[in-house]
C-alpha cells in the first residue's frame, strides 16, 4: 500500500494489482470468509433483478475501483506484449501477438468481493513507460467507463468504452459486459476490435467466479479474425472440472479458412496450432505475464486530480486494508451522501453532467465515446 497525507486528512492510496498468484502472496488483500454473509445479502433480491445500483456493504469491496481494474489490464504486465503487436513483420505475425495481448487483459477475480462502483466523473490516470492511461467513469447509472491510453513511441492508440450488467439468476450473478475496445496499431494503419468476456459468479452448489462467453477479435483492414470461447467446466454437483479454458480459431473472414486454432488456459499457458503445418507453439504464459505483479508508485503527489480513484476512495480503502469495519463504513457513506448531494444541486440548477475527456453519446447502438485530446499526457502516478 502507498499512503499520501496532506491537511485535512486527503489521502491517496495505491494497493497491489490483481494478480493469478495473489491467494500465496502474503502482500496481497485477504477478504474475510464471506460465504455466509454472501448468502444473507442475496437472500431479499429476487431472480433477474438488475444489481447496478445494488450497494454493497465495505465488508464486500475489494480496496480499489472498478476504474482501477480496468486500467490494470491494460497497464500491469509482467511482459511487453503490445510492443510484440506493433513489432510483428506481417498482418497475420501482428493479429496473433493482438490474440496474446487480449488475453492478457484477462485477470483474475475473488468470490465474495468486489470493486467500488466508481463516483461519476471519477478519473484513473497511470503511466507505464512511454504508455499513459487514462479511464473517466462517465455515466454512473448505469454504470459507464471510458479508457484512452496511447504511447506516442510505439504509436499505438486504445479506446475503450464498457458498461457491465450485472443480474441476479438465483443461483448466479452475471455481469455482461457490454462496448466495445480498440487497439490502434497507427504505424501499420490497423484499427483492432474485441469485446470482453462475462463474468459468472456462482453462489451454489459451490461458490466460483470466472470468466465465460465468445470474445471476437477483428481487423477490418486485413480481414483475420478470432473467435475466442471462454469455458469453466464443472463436474458433478461443481466440484472438480476442467477451469478457466480458453479454446478459439483465427481464420480469414474473406474464404473462413480457418488458419490457427487456439487452445488452454487464460491463467497457465494459451497455444496455438497452425492448420497447415500443424506446428504448435505457445503464444501466451500467464505467469510471465501476471506474476509478481507491484504495486504503482505515486510519482508526484500534487499533480494527482481530486477525481483520481485512488484518492476519491482513499480513505476508504484505507480503512479495508486494517479491516477498521466501522471507519469503512463511514468513509463510503460519506462518499455516497456527497454524490448525492451534488446530483441535487445539479437537478435543482437543470445542470447535465459533461465529460472532461470524452465526447459522449450514448444511442440504440450503445454508449460512444471518443477522447477530446488526441494523446494522454504523462500520469503523475507510474506503474512499474
Amino acid at each position: 500500500m502507498v499512503k499520501m497525507k496532506e491537511e485535512k486528512e486527503r489521502k491517496i492510496v495505491l494497493t497491489k494489482p490483481l494478480t493469478i498468484d495473489s491467494e500465496s502472496n502474503s502482500d496481497a488483500y485477504k477478504a474475510p470468509n464471506l460465504m455466509q454473509r454472501m448468502l444473507s445479502l442475496f437472500k431479499n433480491v429476487r431472480p433477474g433483478s438488475d444489481l447496478t445500483r445494488f450497494q454493497l456493504p465495505p465488508l464486500f469491496n475489494l480496496p480499489k475501483s472498478q476504474l482501477q481494474c480496468y486500467g490494470e489490464s491494460v497497464y500491469c504486465t509482467g511482459s511487453d506484449l503490445l510492443s510484440m503487436c506493433n513489432n510483428g513483420e506481417s498482418p497475420i505475425d501482428r493479429f496473433i501477438s493482438v490474440v496474446a495481448w487480449t488475453i492478457s487483459t484477462t485477470r483474475p477475480v475473488t468470490f465474495g468481493v468486489a470493486p467500488y462502483n466508481p463516483i461519476l466523473g471519477e478519473t484513473h490516470h497511470v503511466s507505464k513507460g512511454n504508455l499513459n492511461v487514462l479511464l473517466e467513469q462517465i455515466s454512473h447509472h448505469p454504470p459507464v467507463a471510458a479508457l484512452h491510453a496511447t504511447d506516442e513511441k510505439e504509436n499505438i492508440e486504445m479506446i475503450w468504452c464498457q458498461r457491465p450488467d450485472p443480474k441476479f439468476n438465483g443461483t448466479s450473478v452475471e455481469a455482461k459486459v457490454h462496448g466495445i475496445r480498440q487497439l490502434k496499431l497507427l504505424n501499420h494503419g490497423e484499427t483492432y476490435e474485441t469485446n470482453c468476456p462475462h463474468l459468472l459468479l456462482r453462489i451454489f452448489p459451490v461458490t466460483s467466479a470466472d470468466w465465460c462467453g465468445t470474445v471476437t477479435i477483428r481487423c477490418q483492414e486485413t480481414g483475420i479474425v478470432a473467435e475466442l470461447s471462454y469455458r469453466s467446466n464443472s463436474s458433478f454437483l461443481g466440484i472438480g472440472g476442467n477451469h478457466r479454458v480458453i479454446k478459439g480459431k483465427i481464420l480469414d473472414s474473406s474464404s473462413l479458412k480457418v488458419l490457427y486454432e487456439v487452445d488452454g488456459h487464460w491463467d497457465r499457458v494459451v497455444k496455438l496450432k497452425d492448420t497447415n503445418n500443424k506446428e504448435v507453439r505457445v503464444i501466451y504464459d500467464a505467469k510471465e505475464v501476471l506474476s509478481c505483479l507491484e504495486t504503482p508508485k505515486l510519482k508526484d503527489s500534487e499533480s494527482v486530480w481530486p477525481t483520481e480513484s485512488a484518492h476519491v476512495w482513499g480513505e476508504l480503502s484505507e480503512a479495508i486494508l486494517r479491516k477498521d469495519w466501522e471507519k469503512a463504513r463511514e468513509a463510503k457513506q460519506e462518499i455516497e451522501e456527497r454524490q448525492r448531494k451534488l446530483l441535487k444541486e445539479r437537478e435543482s440548477k437543470g445542470e447535465t453532467w459533461v465529460s472532461k475527456h470524452f465526447v459522449v453519446s450514448n444511442n440504440k447502438e450503445g454508449w460512444e465515446c471518443s477522447p477530446i485530446q488526441n494523446t494522454v499526457p504523462a500520469a503523475p502516478i507510474t506503474a512499474q
